[in-house]
């Protein structure tokens, strides 16, 4: 059936597939430093309301303006936009409360936050519509006036963030509250 050559390969590929994922987890030590904006920039993207959609390339300029940033908005082809916002956790805090006025002023607003487990860390999603409901969390105006305070160091926004968009435990799944599969750890 099998010739020596054959069954050498096969125990080769599968002896390189099972300890593979254990040299990868032996090296990771939590999460890598923050390269500067200045060498790696923050990519903004998403989606803007329909009805700025004659204003764009004002719009995208009026997002760049903070600089270190490379902007791939759209307009949101029906209706509102999702009211969601994604930030990485190496994105600058003085560009991320720029952003965030930003999307309040052209989007429908900032409702939930995505966990930043999830998202790349010099990432911002602007009325980001890819995330569901088990990885966001559900933020009031009030939490989001606390995010856009220009007092705060880019640390203290990012522990604020990282504070309000802590997953719930469970989540509604066909009207019953289901354990949180997607919970970061």
């Amino acid at each position: 059936m099998f010739n020596k050559k054959c069954l050498t390969v096969w125990v080769a590929l599968l002896l390189t597939l099972s300890f593979a994922p254990q040299s990868a987890m032996a090296k990771d030590k939590g999460p890598e430093e923050c390269v500067p904006v200045e060498k790696k920039r923050v990519k903004v993207e998403g989606y803007i309301s329909k009805k700025f959609k004659k204003d764009r390339k004002a719009i995208y300029k009026e997002f760049a303006e903070m600089g270190h940033t490379r902007i791939a908005l759209r307009p949101f082809p029906m209706g509102k936009t999702a009211k969601v916002v994604a930030i990485g956790r190496c994105v600058p805090a003085y560009i991320a409360r720029h952003i965030m006025q930003k999307t309040l002023k052209y989007t429908s607003g900032i409702e939930s936050l995505v966990t930043q487990a999830f998202i790349s860390s010099h990432w911002f999603g602007v009325g980001v519509t890819m995330f569901d409901e088990p990885s966001q969390q559900i933020v009031s105006p009030e939490q989001v006036q606390q995010l856009l305070d220009p007092s705060l160091s880019t640390e203290e926004f990012h522990a604020l963030y990282r504070e309000f968009s802590i997953q719930d435990d469970t989540v509604p799944f066909f009207g019953l509250r289901s354990e949180n599969v997607k919970k970061a750890q």
